[in-house]
């Protein structure tokens, strides 16, 4: 098993979530979040005083897959979530050593 993180901008996570929906993704979640990359945040004007913004709004979703899951679903993110500008984000995939349902006690594939 296989946990997926991806960091998108935040325009893009319904276009993403119907990506992984139509590749058999039931079950995902989702975090707003701040942060920067090569971007290096940029400044903007308020009232007459120019400021910057270091820390870009950004959505996190992560989901955990099976094995034969994987690939399907990063290709999925990132054909949804690619704009071809600076800034589209990052995919993340680390290994699950467990997974465990609260409601039912399922483990591992089973809970997913």
């Amino acid at each position: 098993m296989k946990k997926i993180e991806a960091i998108i901008k935040p325009f893009k996570l319904d276009e993403v979530r119907e990506a992984l929906s139509e590749v058999g993704i039931t079950g995902l979640t989702v975090t707003e979040v701040k942060g920067f990359g090569r971007q290096k945040g940029h400044t903007e004007l308020y009232r007459g005083a120019e400021y910057v913004v270091d820390f870009l709004p950004k959505i996190k979703i992560e989901i955990v897959v099976a094995g034969p899951q994987v690939d399907p679903a990063i290709d999925a993110i990132v054909k949804a979530a690619r704009t071809g500008k600076i800034g589209d984000g990052k995919i993340f995939v680390t290994s699950v050593e467990q997974v465990v349902r609260i409601r039912t006690g399922e483990t591992n594939e089973a809970a997913i």
